[in-house]
């Protein structure tokens, strides 16, 4: 049964579409209250409708395949008529002007019967559903001027004699034929990029394993589909391999690698009794787990739903727009008709003939040629114009929203500060040196998995340290590591640690708290039961961060933060940069619920991040914005990225939104003010005073140069300053 609004008719079948997988649900992109169980087209504005959750495996758009066969295929027929058209009076000595018309007809008949059918189809579905939208504008304007066309063709006697040049009556077939084919492209563009609208989705479908591997009772393994994983089951996870799904650990001992579900940038160690998630990265240990939820309940599933909710969720752009086209269509119809009997009935012989001459003007100049370019073109040349910025636009509604944000809710790890732990600091106490500690503790560290002792071993081995293999090495779960390196004991680890082991800290406790209040992991060296220094480890802020900050501020933005990792280092990192507020150890759904609450109080709200965990806020929120240095989950999640990962590139993308929001009023005024000129003068206003007519020729002229003018003023915005 189909689930469509029953406000409004239900969508049609289109003959292209494919069979719809059983228990599918399609909704209109724009539109998300039209829901059904089979494929069709949007009645309220014309789309074809989507699947509600995209699957795993990308099926080619059956839509898209037939617009690009339209289009090629018929691509060589509208030149050789735009070219007939522009210069075929200068083959007069070996082309008559009738059998030029002719050619003109022929070549034009699959461009627009073939070709432009499902616009038509579109158009006639708009009326029937009294829901006028661009396609009927298309629709009545190309059918007008090819049915004029025809008619000049087959019957050019029933025309004036001022109808007549170059030995022929006026045709405007390579109006209808470009037109069409101009249309076919906009929507191939516009395919292609709705279809990236559900790589988010997909990408987060793929990060969870395929199998799983179960432990039976009798002690054996197997491995089994994901979907055959019940709650309860034990699993193993080797090592590097993928938690398949959320559990508590029963047997093991390893890092796990979380940071692309919480953001975490350093992996969190797991023992028996801890908690795991799916999909996350199991490091060099083993695990047992017993699964605890499975399918929709994950939390990878739950962030695969609010990504599919908040993006079903977006205002949609069109529909100032599909309010406009309802009373334009309807007004131009209205003036057609009037015309039509105005003249047939008042106007001089042949009064009928004029008739159908100012009816079919008034709706060729209407077309909306410089109507439908008065905002794809200035987006165009906007997207243009930002990506040499470093700014990549995903679509207008973007473009058009961005310079109407106040607030900017930021994730703390890749977006203000590099993503991955680096060395800070080595402090030494009692004999030891800065470099004796890190000398010490970096040999005991290659035994270790920890990213923290990574970046301690890293940090020797640049600085040319020689480093001892240990003889003894012991990891300690969440608090340290010991062993033995040259004869000496060596304890690496937290105040905890070092208090079992006996070791005062306290005459290094001060700086310490200092590095910590800096946002860093701070670790004690203890040599043969003695405090000989300690070591510093950090996510480093993007060297960019606190210039893109002042200049965030001094735009009006109010920033802040929402961040996985802990209240100490968010509040750290947010007292170094300014910034106005903070959230501390949040999870995907907290940042959802902050970027509904903010909208809730009546604020446009961006988000800024870079990882899976970021995912649904930036689906959810006004403008989602990407760093391009993260994960292509948040990358297709978002509205916006920045290249480089440089939050001035907001700056940026707000002078452009700004710029082109100016550029696109301009051109709907034009566009707007030539019609509302241009068809009182094509339905004939001006005849009893002066004289004049506007013959379907002319008209298709002039609104041919109104696009051309409407394209001159877009492509202005591509000398926009941003800096």
């Amino acid at each position: 049964m189909s689930t469509h609004d029953h406000s409004r008719p239900a969508a049609d079948h289109p003959q292209h579409a494919m069979p719809a997988p059983a228990g599918t649900i399609y909704t209109c992109p724009m539109h998300p209250q039209i829901r059904q169980n089979h494929p069709g087209i949007c009645p309220i504005c014309g789309m074809t409708l989507e699947p509600e959750l995209p699957r795993m495996e990308e099926d080619d758009n059956p839509e898209l395949v037939d617009f690009s066969r339209r289009f090629w295929w018929t691509l060589p027929l509208t030149l050789v008529v735009l070219i007939l058209a522009m210069f075929g009076h200068y083959l007069d000595d070996w082309l008559s002007s009738e059998m030029r018309t002719w050619a003109e007809f022929l070549l034009s008949v699959p461009v627009v019967l073939w070709a432009g059918w499902p616009f038509f189809v579109r158009c006639a579905q708009s009326i029937r559903n009294r829901s006028p939208n661009m396609w009927t504008l298309i629709g009545i304007g190309v059918g007008a001027a090819f049915g004029y066309s025809v008619v000049a063709t087959v019957a050019p006697g029933i025309f004036p004699p001022s109808f007549h040049e170059h030995g022929r009556v006026g045709v405007y077939f390579e109006a209808a034929a470009v037109i069409i084919s101009l249309t076919l492209l906009g929507q191939l563009l516009e395919l292609r990029a709705r279809s990236k609208t559900s790589t988010a989705i997909r990408a987060l479908l793929g990060l969870a394993p395929k199998t799983a591997r179960r432990l039976r009772d009798d002690g054996s393994e197997e491995d089994i589909d994901l979907s055959h994983v019940h709650v309860g089951d034990r699993l193993r996870v080797r090592p590097g391999e993928k938690v398949p799904v959320d559990g508590k650990v029963l047997e093991g001992r390893s890092n796990v690698d979380e940071s692309m579900l919480t953001g975490e940038p350093i992996p969190v160690e797991k023992a028996e009794g801890a908690s795991v998630i799916g999909a996350t990265l199991n490091g060099s240990g083993s695990l047992v787990i017993r699964a605890e939820k499975v399918g929709a309940e994950t939390m990878l599933a739950q962030i695969v739903q609010l990504v599919a909710q908040a993006q079903r969720s977006r205002a949609p752009m069109q529909r100032m727009a599909d309010q406009v086209a309802f009373w334009f269509v309807l007004a131009v119809l209205t003036i057609a008709v009037l015309t039509f009997f105005a003249w047939g009935l008042l106007g001089p012989e042949p009064s009928w003939t004029y008739a159908v001459l100012n009816a079919v003007s008034v709706l060729i100049i209407a077309c909306p040629c410089a109507l439908g370019l008065a905002t794809p073109m200035s987006i165009m040349v906007a997207t243009g114009r930002a990506a040499q910025a470093g700014v990549l636009f995903r679509d207008a509604e973007a473009i058009e929203n961005f310079r109407r944000i106040d607030t900017l809710i930021v994730d703390k790890t890749g977006t203000l500060t590099e993503g991955k732990p680096a060395f800070l600091q080595a402090v030494g106490v009692a004999g030891f040196s800065r470099e004796d500690v890190l000398q010490l503790a970096a040999s005991l560290d290659q035994n270790s998995e920890h990213p923290l002792a990574d970046a301690i071993v890293a940090e020797a081995r640049r600085l040319g340290l020689v480093l001892q293999t240990p003889e003894q090495f012991e990891s300690s779960t969440g608090i340290g590591v010991r062993g033995v390196v040259g004869g000496r004991r060596l304890v690496i680890g937290n105040t905890e640690l070092m208090r079992e082991q006996g070791v005062d800290a306290e005459p290094l406790r001060g700086q310490a708290d200092a590095l910590r209040q800096q946002g860093a992991s701070v670790m004690f060296l203890a040599v043969d039961d003695a405090l000989a220094g300690l070591l510093a480890v950090a996510d480093p802020i993007k060297a960019s961060t606190p210039d893109a900050i002042v200049a965030l501020h001094a735009a009006g933005l109010r920033i802040v933060m929402a961040t996985g990792d802990g209240v100490v280092t968010a509040n750290a990192v947010a007292r170094q940069l300014g910034i106005d507020e903070v959230h501390g150890e949040v999870r995907p759904q907290d940042k959802v619920a902050l970027v509904q609450r903010l909208k809730a109080e009546g604020h446009k709200v961006a988000m800024a991040g870079d990882g899976i965990n970021d995912a649904p806020a930036l689906a959810g929120a006004d403008i989602g914005i990407a760093m391009g240095t993260g994960t292509d989950v948040a990358m297709s999640s978002a509205q916006v990225t920045l290249v480089k990962g440089d939050l001035r590139g907001i700056v940026r993308a707000r002078t452009l939104s700004e710029a082109t929001v100016a550029n696109m009023k301009q051109n709907l005024t034009f566009a707007f003010l030539y019609n509302a000129l241009g068809i009182p003068v094509a339905a004939g206003v001006l005849y009893p005073t002066f004289g004049i007519l506007l013959s379907p020729m002319i008209a298709a002229l002039a609104m041919s140069l109104s696009s051309v003018s409407v394209v001159a003023n877009a492509l202005r915005l591509g000398r926009t300053r941003t800096d």
